[in-house]
C-alpha cells in the first residue's frame, strides 16, 4: 500500500487518466473528488463489497429453466 500525505486542493494520479482531489477536511472526514473515465467504476468499498456479494449470489443461484425453455419464451 502506498500512504501519501496531501492537504486541501492537491491531488494524486493513478496512471494516466484518474485524477483524485482532496476537496476538504473536515473533522474526521476527507472530501475526494474523482475525475476518471466513464468507463470506469466507482464506488465506496461497503457499496462495491454488497455488489460482489449479490453478483456471487446471483451466479449460485439454481433455476430450472433450460435453453429449450428460453427459446419457447420468444414468440415466433
Amino acid at each position: 500500500m502506498l500512504i501519501l500525505s496531501r492537504k486541501k486542493d492537491e491531488s494524486i494520479i493513478i496512471g494516466d487518466d484518474i485524477e483524485i482531489t482532496i476537496i476538504g477536511i473536515e473533522d474526521d472526514k476527507v472530501k475526494l473528488g474523482i475525475n476518471a473515465p466513464k468507463n470506469i467504476d466507482i464506488h465506496r468499498k461497503e457499496i462495491y463489497l454488497q455488489i460482489q456479494e449479490e453478483n456471487q449470489k446471483a451466479s449460485q443461484m439454481k433455476n430450472n429453466i433450460n435453453i429449450d425453455q428460453l427459446k419457447g419464451l420468444i414468440k415466433k
